[in-house]
């Protein structure tokens, strides 16, 4: 049963990842673009592989890593299923999209917001890859205890207002303790703030490209298979 989700999961990936990739070339690369020749022109810097190259290999890059990030969703799903609340496949992989997104995505751009090559100090560069994966990471497991606190209220009678309001101010309280605890973010110095945003706005729309392709194309994908009466 896991390797039907699992295939269907590799699919949905490759197609969202493509779609992410033709926004990301679409409207990121412009801001890229911008960035990099201003960079260029406070000081030379060899590139290893020409924009161009870049460019051309931007999609097979979005694809290969939608493929892998869908095999995992694919996973998940597998082990979620039985356990998510929503009536359908449709409703599961849309909320687990959706927690992902939140967890691995969302919450860890509001305290390190996606910034271009020229932003931030390289010799922090170690330093502040390590804080924003920590985030990521425990930013995944507050949505997963938010999840199970709420089956545990439910399980107690609580009603569905109460339950949403005391679960979201728990999983507010425990984002805000983790913003104070990790590093501060880079700053990005005299930086152009619109050029700066419009890079920070695309790169959080690529994601949202993905992870809503993906739960949309899983989920499409499953609802077909269930009307076959395969699994």
């Amino acid at each position: 049963m896991v390797s039907f989700y699992l295939r269907r999961g590799l699919a949905a990936g490759l197609l969202a990842g493509l779609l992410a990739g033709l926004f990301a070339f679409l409207v990121g690369e412009p801001q890229l673009d911008r960035a990099i020749a201003l960079e260029e022109a406070s000081a030379h810097h060899e590139e290893i592989f020409s924009r161009s190259t870049q460019k051309a290999g931007l999609l097979f890059v979005t694809g290969l890593s939608g493929t892998f990030v869908g095999g995992l969703f694919g996973l998940a799903f597998a082990y979620f299923r039985g356990r998510l609340n929503a009536g359908s496949d449709w409703g599961r992989s849309l909320s687990l999209a959706a927690s992902i997104f939140s967890g691995a995505v969302l919450i860890p751009f509001l305290k390190y917001p996606a910034n271009p090559p020229t932003v931030g100090d390289p010799a922090t560069i170690g330093a502040r890859t390590a804080a924003y994966f920590a985030l990521v990471g425990l930013s995944l497991l507050a949505v997963l205890a938010s999840w199970h606190a709420s089956g545990l209220l439910k399980g107690r009678g609580v009603s569905q207002p109460v339950r949403h309001v005391t679960v979201g101010l728990g999983l507010v309280a425990v984002v805000a303790v983790l913003f104070v605890s990790l590093p501060a973010a880079a700053s990005p110095g005299d930086f152009p703030a619109g050029l700066l945003w419009s890079f920070r706005i695309s790169s959080l729309g690529t994601q949202l490209v993905l992870w809503t392709g993906l739960g949309v194309v899983f989920g499409a994908l499953c609802e077909r298979a269930n009307r076959r009466g395969t699994v």
